[in-house]
């Protein structure tokens, strides 16, 4: 009757070897095709190396200058626009602007990664009922598998640098975008595509003048949800190697600096702030003129 109290385990014996088998596997696999796949991500590792350098090395003034414009741009909001410069002289004057540099060239990177590869596949899932059911299991093992698992195969094949950060940020941050996406679509009214289909529009006509536009509030509630993912994994990233604010909070937390911590962690919350309002106001502005024009 042990069977109805003990769980039916595999053998140590065989659990051993199954291990190893797997584990030797994944050796040979990255043996085999290691640096063929560090030739592939290479031009993404100098994209990202100059966008760095470019924000380094652009002067303060004139990268304030620009990050005001942009969460103009993004928010028509002065009080919006005034707390960003206010933060960004705060993180500046205490010693963090490199380091904010690094981050936001990481997250911008990565966020427009996230839109060109997750945008095309949340419209494939929302034109197919097969694919949803394919791609929705692997967008929850994205979302809900712990990071440090996945960082384990990515340290194997490409060793530590910017480039397996980089890769571990977008897996974990591209699956809101896709989701909201094919989500936005499917929502279209019917009654406009069957208007739209009376005109003689077709597959593509449609997709382009009618769902994108329409769907356009829930896409950028799914690239404001990526962007905040992407900035979750800062710290993480940085365990592989990403410098950045991410490193630094490391930093703090292996030698117990609590100023340290709390001044980084303040300033990874900052730039969330700013992405989250900025983000939330474009894509209400895109709602009411996509109400202006659809209604």
């Amino acid at each position: 009757m042990n069977w109805l109290t003990e769980f039916p385990e595999m053998s140590r014996t065989d659990l051993r070897d199954l291990k190893k088998g797997g584990d030797e596997a994944f050796k040979a696999f990255s043996r085999a095709y290691g640096e063929a796949l560090e030739n592939f991500f290479f031009p993404l590792l100098k994209f990202l190396k100059w966008f760095e350098d470019l924000l380094v090395a652009t002067p303060w003034p004139i990268m304030m200058i620009i990050i005001a414009l942009l969460v103009w741009a993004g928010s028509r909001s002065l009080p919006m626009v005034a707390g960003t410069v206010i933060s960004m002289l705060l993180i500046g004057y205490l010693g963090m602007w490199e380091d904010t540099m690094f981050t936001l060239a990481l997250i911008s990177v990565a966020t427009l990664i996230c839109i060109v590869v997750g945008i095309p596949f949340g419209i494939l899932m929302s034109k197919s009922d097969r694919t949803q059911a394919v791609v929705t299991p692997i967008l929850d093992i994205m979302q809900t598998i712990p990071p440090f698992v996945y960082l384990i195969p990515i340290l194997l094949l490409l060793g530590i640098g910017r480039v397996p950060g980089l890769i571990a940020v977008i897996i974990f941050a591209i699956p809101p975008v896709v989701r909201l996406t094919n989500l936005g679509i499917r929502l279209v009214d019917k009654d406009v595509l069957e208007a739209a289909d009376s005109f003689g529009a077709s597959p593509w006509q449609k997709m382009r003048t009618v769902q994108l536009p329409l769907a356009l509030p829930n896409i950028f509630a799914g690239v404001n949800q990526t962007i905040m993912m992407a900035l979750s994994m800062v710290v993480t990233a940085s365990l592989i190697g990403v410098t950045g604010l991410g490193q630094e909070v490391l930093v703090a937390l292996n030698n117990q600096y609590l100023s340290l911590g709390f001044m980084n962690g303040l300033a990874i919350v900052a730039i969330a702030i700013v992405f989250d309002r900025v983000s939330q106001k474009y894509g209400k502005r895109l709602q009411k003129h996509s109400e202006v024009v659809h209604g």
